[in-house]
Parts: structure tokens; C-alpha cells; sequence
């Protein structure tokens, strides 16, 4: 990892819920791969981030096909960058502690960090982060989950490790559209 990364202020948390795969049933559900217009979400998203200046400095990538993907294709959208990326085991069946256990484990150099992973945690960790002061209409949507491709943004200026219950503020819901 760059020394270069981040030199203060607000860290940035984005939680993303993978594009739109196949159905379940052909295959393990681990291995489903995105459709053709789950493709084409990863890359919209991709270049929201980057217009939204929210590049990560570091991914945390669930080990499900459909999350790789999306990674690598909205990755392609970024520009020239190289975020330092794990792919885990943990974040496919994970539950808001088990984020929460990653998130204490970053580099405190890191500025944004993203996450992809699933539904219901990526709506269930940002509603368990979310500040009661946060953006009402992206509280909203949290709570009653987030459709495929949906990114949450929140910022707080604590440590990783010191990330809890209600301590970031919860700025913004997306989905890219056409």
C-alpha cells in the first residue's frame, strides 16, 4: 500500500450490494455468475464512483463469482488506480459484525474503503452505522434493503476500529442508471 494514501479527514465507507446475477438453481449459488445487464450495472458503477470521487484506496470483496465480477468490471471504469483488494470467504455469508470485524482491520492510511458483498447485510450494516442525522431518504432505503448495483456511502473521522452503532453519518444512496 502507497504511503501517499489519505492524509486526514473523513474516512469513507462504500457498501455495495454485487449486480444482477443469474437465478439460483443451475449452479451453487457461489458460483453465479451476473447476467448481461448485471454487466453492464458493475460498469455504471463504476464510473459513478469515479465521477463521485469515490475511488477506494483498499476493496473487500465477497469470494462469490457474482461479487469478483462485479469488482472487475466496475474496476475497469476507475481510471488508473490499484486499491489494494481482498477477496474473503467471510463476506459471503457475512452478518454486520462480521463487516464490522473487517472494517477494524484496515490500514488507518485508508480513506475510502469499499465493500462488496450482499443483501441484507450491505443494507443492514449501513443502517446499523447510519447516524440518526443522515440523509433521511438514504436512511430509508437502508432499512428496507438495497436493489443489485446499489452503493451506500458514510463518512465518519474515526479510527476504522472505532466504527458502531449509529457513528457515521450516511450521505448518500445510488444506483447508476442507463
Amino acid at each position: 500500500m502507497a504511503e501517499e494514501i489519505g492524509t486526514g479527514g473523513a474516512r469513507r465507507l462504500v457498501l455495495l450490494r454485487h449486480a444482477k446475477a443469474e437465478r439460483a438453481g443451475a449452479v451453487d449459488d457461489v458460483l453465479r455468475p451476473l447476467r448481461l445487464d448485471g454487466r453492464r450495472q458493475a460498469g455504471r458503477v463504476g464510473v459513478a464512483l469515479r465521477e463521485s470521487d469515490l475511488v477506494p484506496d483498499r476493496v473487500l470483496c465477497s469470494s462469490a463469482l457474482r461479487t469478483r465480477q462485479t469488482w472487475d468490471l466496475l474496476a475497469s471504469h476507475l481510471g488508473d488506480v490499484e486499491p489494494d483488494v481482498t477477496i474473503t470467504d467471510t463476506l459471503y455469508a457475512a452478518d454486520v459484525a462480521d463487516v464490522l470485524d473487517l472494517l477494524g482491520q484496515t490500514d488507518a492510511r485508508v480513506r475510502t474503503l469499499l465493500v462488496v458483498g450482499h443483501e441484507p447485510t450491505m443494507a443492514a450494516t449501513a443502517t446499523h452505522l447510519a447516524d440518526p442525522a443522515s440523509d433521511g431518504g438514504a436512511l430509508a432505503q437502508v432499512r428496507v434493503g438495497v436493489p443489485t448495483a446499489t452503493y451506500s456511502v458514510l463518512e465518519s473521522d474515526a479510527a476504522w476500529e472505532d466504527w458502531g452503532p449509529r457513528g457515521a453519518l450516511l450521505t448518500y444512496v445510488g444506483r447508476p442508471t442507463a
